[in-house]
């Protein structure tokens, strides 16, 4: 597992987060060297002088993509929850990672299920329309074509979620 990627991707809400501590524990407890670099987290230093335009969040993930190859070059697995919402971006983040083993995890789940979540409030004020250009409501989302793992928090727990990741990376490690 040691020097790899493994980006999650999904609408806010969608367990990203859940799942990348989750998925960080169970690694540390094993013994492995992670960095979690969650996009919230992130975007409170690293990115801090980012905002939400296209180019900003282009940029944000290019510098996440950019720290994460570094972790993962230096033998850590970097854990990425990230929105993401481009698939350009994501494919840049892939190709940034160069030989490096990379998993896509797409967190699938649904819209009205992240919107009942709403655990920032974010949605309730994208509708009210004090929120502009959130995604998934006036700012698209494309979903992944060929993620390596698709989860849907709704009808996955999150232990069961972490297995998969694990079982996914296991899986594309050279013999």
């Amino acid at each position: 597992m040691n020097g790899s990627i493994i980006w999650l991707t999904g609408l806010s809400g969608a367990g990203k987060s859940t799942i990348a501590e989750a998925l960080t524990n169970d690694l540390r407890a094993a013994g492995h060297w992670v960095c979690l670099l969650d996009g919230d987290a992130v975007r409170t230093g690293l990115n801090r002088d980012l905002g939400f335009s296209e180019t900003d969040r282009s940029e944000n993930v290019r510098r996440i993509a950019a720290v994460a190859a570094l972790v993962a070059a230096s033998g850590g697995v970097a854990v990425v929850p990230v929105i993401a919402p481009r698939r350009a971006m994501r494919a840049a983040a892939r190709i940034a990672a160069g030989t490096i083993p990379f998993t896509e995890v797409h967190v699938a789940t649904s819209l009205a299920v992240c919107e009942a979540r709403d655990t920032k409030g974010l949605y309730r004020k994208a509708r009210a329309g004090l929120l502009k250009g959130f995604t998934g409501i006036d700012d698209p989302y494309e979903d992944p074509e060929t993620p390596e793992v698709r989860i849907d928090t709704a009808i996955t727990p999150v232990a069961d979620a972490v297995e998969m990741i694990k079982a996914a990376v296991a899986a594309r490690r050279p013999a």
